[in-house]
């Protein structure tokens, strides 16, 4: 289980990275994750693996720069700048565990 600082700041990180793409985009890739890859907006913080995958198959190579924005906002939400969050090796995944981690401790 997550803590709730954690799915709040990942939650609202992914609702501004969606939103980049505009608002009613970001509607339609909600309704897209939750019809066809049974993912719930609150179950992202629970299900990140399953998220990410569906956001791959969404969008194919074009998810690196959606999981950038998303992991940026995650970053400043959790108070850690880019250099102090630097998991440039590791997935996008394991990098959303990792910070959430870090908040745990």
């Amino acid at each position: 289980m997550s803590s709730p600082h954690f799915e709040k700041f990942l939650l609202e990180a992914v609702d501004e990275g969606l939103a980049s793409l505009g608002e009613s985009s970001k509607q339609a890739i909600y309704f897209h994750i939750e019809k066809t890859f049974n993912i719930q907006k609150q179950e992202i913080p629970n299900r990140i693996e399953a998220f990410t995958c569906a956001i791959e198959k969404i969008f194919g190579l074009g998810a690196t720069f959606l999981e950038s924005l998303i992991l940026k906002g995650l970053y400043e939400k959790a108070g850690l700048n880019t250099k102090e969050g630097s998991f440039k090796d590791l997935a996008f995944t394991e990098t959303v565990i990792a910070v959430k981690r870090m908040m745990e401790q």
